[in-house]
């Protein structure tokens, strides 16, 4: 019984041992590819370099504005005692807007007029003084021919008519003056009176009947409303100080309004601001924009172009008139996106945006120095340890990723455009991020990603 007990030890033991052979035979061959068919390489997205045509597009946030709006601010200062129009009202050139108090530029104008009158009849006795001084002086001058005065006293009646003259001459320029103070005072009357400059409608009224306003020859002036032309309105954005040199005059654009969410509007660039509006200056957070304008060409705010004279006419209390279209209604201050179309390049060879990386090529280079791989001419460097920076692209031949240097254009949202380097219906690896910015080298073993699956660990360096 001993002896097969001992037997049966053995017979375990060697079993045993040979398990653990063949396991460690078994996890030597799956990583030296000796099973399980060798390395499957890293699961990669793939995308074809394809023909389309690429528009480059700035995209920009803003508010609307009207393209023409007016402030209006009094000239004189006192009381409104007159206020005809309300907020959002229609009016033409030369509609009456407000009226100031007139009773202290009234009573100015009385005092200039009975100042002029005044210097008139000053004038007057100047004149007859200086008649009077000529007469004399004539009576003086022909006694003193006959040698009947001295020439003390011919002299003296030649000065006396010379003062008579230079006061009529004052006489005269003071009339001048108190007839321009006269008419000061009318234009200062004349102003307590204020009219519409353009027609449009009353977009802001920021006063009251009854109210004081300051006038603008004083100070900087009482704002009391503003005319705009609500049916041509525009778009103000503030475009990076990066984007704002590929934007010019006439660049077609595409506008979306928060208050109008499932529509947009066209538009095209009317004007580019020359100085820049920096915020956060001195700062990490410094930003430097461009004020940029576009005009928005869908009709739009048309009840706003048409001024009717009685409105609400033949309307029952509490009935809203319904417009006859459904034009949108776009009112300043409203946000938006602005997209402007700045270049289109057709029928360029483009691949997808994130198919493009940065890499230091000689540390691509050395890498394959040191897996025993020859590095290619062009990406020899003077310096093999200095950093040498180049957009490249992984293409995929077989089952192994390539690296091709290439040279790009624009691009759009998706897609950008491949200048040099590729010639059109290669394979390109897109994803994922980490791979294609990272992971992936000349040679390297990849494999497609299974239809309707996402990359496995890779996504987590995006």
């Amino acid at each position: 019984m001993a002896t097969q007990s001992n037997a049966t030890r053995r017979i375990l033991w060697i079993v045993g041992i040979l398990l653990v052979v063949l396991i460690i035979l078994g996890v030597v061959g799956t990583r030296t590819g000796l099973i399980g068919g060798g390395d499957e390489g890293i699961e990669v997205e793939t995308a074809r370099v394809e023909v389309r045509d690429i528009t480059q597009v700035v995209t920009a946030s803003g508010k609307v504005q009207p393209e023409v709006e007016v402030k209006i601010s009094p000239d004189v200062s006192g009381e409104i005692i007159e206020l005809p129009i309300n907020e959002g009202d229609q009016v033409e050139r030369g509609t009456l807007l407000a009226r100031i108090k007139p009773d202290f530029y009234q009573a100015q104008v009385e005092q200039a007029d009975a100042g002029v009158m005044q210097a008139r009849a000053s004038m007057a006795q100047r004149r007859a003084d200086m008649l009077k001084a000529e007469i004399e002086f004539k009576r003086q001058q022909e006694l003193y021919q006959k040698q009947v005065i001295s020439e003390a006293d011919f002299q003296t009646a030649q000065t006396q008519l010379e003062v008579a003259r230079a006061a009529h001459e004052a006489a005269e320029y003071a009339v001048r003056s108190a007839e321009a103070r006269l008419e000061e005072a009318r234009e200062q009357l004349a102003k307590t009176t204020i009219f519409a400059p353009m027609s449009g409608t009353v977009s802001q009224l920021n006063v009251e009947l009854g109210e004081r306003v300051v006038g603008t020859s004083q100070m900087a002036g009482t704002e009391m409303m503003r005319i705009a032309r609500l049916d041509q309105m525009e778009m103000e954005v503030d475009v990076n100080e990066n984007d704002v040199v590929n934007v010019s005059l006439g660049d077609t654009a595409r506008i979306e309004i928060d208050a109008y969410p499932e529509r947009t509007f066209r538009g095209v660039v009317t004007e580019i601001a020359n100085s820049a509006r920096t915020q956060g200056a001195g700062t990490q957070e410094q930003v430097t924009n461009f004020p940029v304008k576009i005009r928005i060409l869908d009709p739009h705010n048309v009840e706003a172009s048409r001024v009717t004279a009685d409105r609400g006419a033949g309307m029952a209390p509490g009935e809203v008139a319904l417009p006859d279209t459904e034009y949108p209604n776009l009112r300043p201050g409203m946000s938006g996106t602005v997209d402007v179309f700045t270049h289109t390049v057709f029928g360029a060879l483009a691949v997808p945006i994130q198919a493009v990386t940065v890499r230091d090529v000689n540390k691509v280079r050395r890498a394959g120095a040191e897996d025993g791989e020859e590095a290619s001419p062009d990406t020899a460097q003077t310096n093999p340890m200095k950093e040498d920076l180049r957009k490249v692209v992984f293409v995929m031949v077989g089952d192994k990723a390539e690296m091709v240097e290439v040279e790009t254009g624009i691009s759009d949202d998706a897609h950008i455009e491949i200048k040099s380097g590729l010639s059109g219906g290669e394979t390109v690896i897109i994803g994922p991020y980490r791979a294609v910015s990272r992971e992936l080298m000349p040679g390297m073993t990849v494999r497609k990603q299974e239809a309707g699956r996402r990359p496995g660990p890779a996504i987590a360096g995006q």
